[in-house]
């Protein structure tokens, strides 16, 4: 179960989160400035996280199998969709679609998967979210290869069929296991769940905490590679650095579940921020070897914050409500996900310079690290 999960894993993250490397070709195929290509990719992420957090909320009564399933549909019908579309408005729908079908099935994968482990689920999670990490690691160099090789719309028709049958195994595969309970509850009673659920501070301190903890990656993405290639890297070589991250967080994704298991998920959670602190910071700095560290560092922190958050909130909440409890929080990374990749494309485009951008990513990672750390401070 965990490692056909892992596998489907590999094309959720990996796809949404290489916007940056999507915005020159995309750009030159439908005459559409970067700018405007920011916007459709941010809506990409608001679909990917909001879109599928209220399904993973007000569709947690369904089976497992059939929404996958569902998943695999709409991420193959989206495959040859670039063959028929050439506006603005084409891309809008079809990356708003895609965005809620790859959003959808990791809701599903992250919050059902788990329920198979009791004694050991941060590692069992931390094995899951191994799929995830090399998504981030392997699809960036992918796509730029792919769109480079071949094309804009042969590439995106290659990779997304290649997500829907992995989205099909994952669907004839993957279920809710037997003896853990489901919630039950009706639409009514979700949306009473969800205010009184909103009216405490451990919520609102969490839904800020865990939005930040995803933002400054989010930031990060809309100009890695171009800051690793004013750096001195080919635009192949910061592709590949950038998908390094996504690397170098497949360790602290394994790691970060043992530590999880041992020190606990809260520990280890803040722990991983600290890391990406850290490695953010050293980009301040123009230099070759110091980017390695920052690389190591950011891609450790991003691996354990990234697995982690999911067994931080089951033990802050009722596991009975999986889906919708990892639904609602994906809301809060949604929230966050819609204006980062315009921030972080405009502060480079506007000023001339990563500074800025490097700021605001140092500051939303702190951030989540302080909110976090107050929100789950308590008993």
């Amino acid at each position: 179960m965990a490692i056909v999960g892992s596998v489907a894993m590999v094309f959720t993250f990996g796809t949404p989160l290489s916007y940056g490397i999507f915005r020159a070709p995309f750009s030159d195929a439908f005459g559409v400035s970067s700018v405007a290509l920011s916007g459709v990719f941010s809506i990409m992420l608001f679909t990917f996280f909001i879109g599928s957090g209220l399904i993973g909320v007000f569709g947690a009564r369904f089976g497992a199998r059939a929404v996958l399933l569902a998943c695999s549909l709409a991420t193959g019908m989206v495959a040859p969709s670039l063959y028929l579309l050439d506006s603005l408005g084409g891309l809008l729908v079809v990356f708003a679609v895609l965005g809620l079908a790859l959003g959808t099935a990791f809701v599903l994968l992250a919050s059902v998967v788990p329920r198979w482990f009791e004694g050991r689920r941060g590692a069992a999670t931390g094995l899951l979210f191994v799929g995830n990490g090399l998504g981030l690691f392997v699809l960036p160099p992918i796509w730029q290869r792919t769109l480079s090789e071949v094309g804009v719309r042969r590439g995106f028709l290659l990779i997304m069929s290649t997500t829907a049958l992995a989205f099909l195994l994952a669907g004839l595969v993957c279920r809710r296991p037997n003896w853990a309970a489901q919630s039950t509850a009706t639409a009514g009673e979700l949306l009473e769940w969800l205010v009184r659920l909103a009216g405490t501070r451990t919520f609102q301190l969490l839904f800020v905490g865990i939005a930040l903890s995803f933002a400054w990656y989010q930031l990060l993405a809309a100009y890695a590679v171009d800051l690793f290639a004013a750096r001195g890297l080919t635009a192949a070589g910061a592709s590949t650095a950038f998908g390094l991250i996504g690397g170098v967080s497949i360790i602290s994704r394994i790691a970060s579940g043992y530590l999880a298991d041992v020190m606990g998920s809260r520990r280890a959670f803040l722990a991983s921020l600290v890391c990406a602190v850290a490695g953010i910071a050293m980009l301040f700095v123009p230099s070759v070897s110091i980017v390695v560290i920052a690389i190591c560092l950011i891609g450790l922190g991003l691996g354990g914050s990234a697995t982690l958050y999911i067994p931080l909130l089951m033990g802050v909440y009722s596991p009975e409500k999986d889906t919708a409890i990892v639904g609602t929080f994906n809301v809060a990374i949604g929230v966050a996900a819609l204006a980062m990749p315009p921030l972080g494309t405009a502060s480079v485009e506007f000023t001339g310079s990563f500074t800025i951008a490097i700021f605001l990513t140092f500051a939303a990672a702190v951030g989540g690290l302080w909110v976090t750390a107050v929100g789950t401070a308590g008993p």
